[in-house]
């Protein structure tokens, strides 16, 4: 496997093509470059040997060095807009200081010293606020080799501020350790089958061995950091009823003894979400609007940049929410006018699970044509899709325009969707994703309805359709695997679909009260 081709095909498929234009502009504009061809032929679908991608590359005289050379290069474009890039992205503020820091380091070799320290000052000020420890050690350690500049600060003073920071620095290295160890702990603990009775445990004794409970009371930075850790490792098994109220009793001891200020929103952001989600898989839809309800608050004190990363998400969660709470024309609306906005710009995932969601909601309402045209709006092939989304969105997608075309009353059209469907995932089960033989299993009794709708009446059928939960992989029993189990309950029971689900997805447990904090 070429690593250079590995790592260029990691790229969404947007991605890619913002690479391809950004490598254009690097140097002189030339028919034919090099860099650019040695690209589109690494993203080709066929993988070429290197045997093969020389003479391509040099077809007069092959010329491997030079070939050699043309990688190092490409991939120097790559190091490059992957830095431009997260500095538009980063929500810390690190790509600021760096630049910042960046700036002064130039403005000291040609001579400008007063406006270097200026930038030096802005590159503090902006790590102190955000808590950029590591790169705040970094601009004292410039300040001091600069301390003999008539613009420079007291250099007794840069040494006071700097061992100061060197304690919070040194914390936030305890803390990375503490954060690897956790995440080791955990995943043993699952391997074992008792990661919900342990996790608790295991945080609150490796941050005691590293001296970390009051850091983590007190910095939103690392609390986000432990809960979505621990987010991973107890998700990984569906045990949202052990994390959700601990992540509950962590965010609300911080907002009652620290508080969060302007630099910590994005973290508290975060943190709603993370609970507003587990409440919501927890089949806590209230509790999970509630949560929503303050997230979306905090987000409209924000700069737009948050925006584009959680307005999306906090839409569909509340429209997810709605529709167990029997408000399903106010999901409609939420996602029919969040792919209208022309103030909210979505990326591709967004579009695709806006798309997806808006069709699973008119489905719930029988609107089976308004279901049929959104699919259809996706427009691009299972291929792209899954390079965006992952397999298990696009089975659910095609899932759902199999049972919309048999609700239209298609039957030969559904089938035919059902045996590509087959076929597609028994090349992955015998490639070894046997986590799909549960679909497998759902795709043979909707093929059975196919050929005779009334054996929905049989005994041997509904025992059979009975027993599949408990056939489900634990982390795979979802609101999102219910909904198309709820369709099978419906046809059994002659019951319109969204009122099967709204009763299946009723809680089922009394509130549980939250396990002990370890901060």
């Amino acid at each position: 496997m070429d690593d250079l081709r590995t790592t260029l095909l990691s790229f969404s498929a947007e991605d890619r093509k913002d690479l391809g234009r950004f490598i254009q502009r690097q140097g002189k504009v030339q028919t034919g470059r090099l860099d650019t061809r040695l690209f589109e032929l690494l993203l080709q679908q066929r993988e070429y040997s290197t045997d093969e991608l020389v003479p391509r590359l040099y077809p007069e005289e092959p010329n491997a060095v030079a070939y050699y050379a043309l990688r190092k290069r490409l991939l120097s474009h790559i190091t490059d807009f992957l830095l431009l890039r997260q500095r538009h992205q980063d929500p810390t503020a690190a790509s600021s200081v760096r630049g910042q820091l960046t700036l002064a380091e130039y403005l000291f070799e040609v001579g400008v010293p007063r406006l270097a320290w200026g930038a030096l000052r802005k590159a503090e000020k902006l790590a102190q606020t955000h808590e950029q420890y590591e790169l705040l050690n970094t601009v004292y350690n410039l300040q001091i080799a600069q301390a003999d500049n008539e613009h420079a600060e007291d250099l007794t003073d840069i040494i006071r501020r700097r061992t100061l920071n060197k304690k919070a620095a040194e914390e936030e290295e305890r803390a990375g350790i503490a954060h690897a160890l956790i995440r080791q702990r955990l995943r043993e603990a699952r391997l074992l089958g008792r990661a919900g009775d342990a996790f608790n445990t295991i945080i609150q004794e490796v941050l005691r061995e590293y001296d970390l409970q009051e850091a983590f009371a007190r910095r939103p930075s690392l609390l986000y950091r432990l809960l979505a850790i621990t987010r991973s490792a107890m998700l990984a098994r569906g045990d949202f009823i052990s994390f959700t109220p601990f992540a509950i009793r962590c965010y609300r001891l911080m907002e009652k003894r620290h508080g969060f200020t302007p630099a910590h929103r994005y973290y508290q952001l975060g943190l709603l979400y993370m609970i507003a989600h587990g409440l919501y898989r927890s089949r806590r839809f209230d509790e999970s609007v509630a949560y929503l309800d303050q997230l979306k608050a905090v987000l409209h004190t924000e700069p737009r940049s948050y925006m584009a990363d959680f307005y999306p998400k906090y839409t569909f969660l509340l429209a997810a929410n709605y529709a167990f709470l029997r408000r399903n024309q106010d999901s409609i609306r939420l996602l029919e006018d969040l792919l209208k906005s022309r103030e909210t710009t979505l990326g591709a995932r967004d579009e695709l699970t806006a798309r997806l969601g808006l069709g699973f909601h008119y489905f719930a309402e029988g609107q089976y044509q308004r279901t049929n045209r959104v699919l259809m709006s996706i427009g691009r092939t299972d291929r792209w899709c899954e390079q965006q989304m992952g397999l298990e969105w696009v089975v659910m997608k095609n899932i759902g325009e199999m049972l919309v075309q048999l609700e239209m009353d298609n039957p030969d059209v559904a089938l035919n969707r059902v045996r590509a469907i087959e076929r597609s995932l028994k090349e992955r089960v015998e490639e070894g994703a046997a986590t799909y033989h549960y679909v497998l299993t759902y795709l043979k009794l909707v093929r059975e309805i196919i050929e005779n709708p009334a054996v929905v009446k049989t005994p041997g059928f509904i025992a059979r359709v009975d027993q599949m939960p408990q056939a489900l992989p634990e982390e795979r029993e979802g609101l999102q695997v219910l909904s198309f189990f709820g369709w099978l309950r419906a046809r059994i029971a002659g019951r319109p679909y969204y009122e099967v689900l709204i009763t299946m997805t009723e809680p089922e447990a009394p509130h549980l009260p939250a396990p002990e904090s370890p901060l």
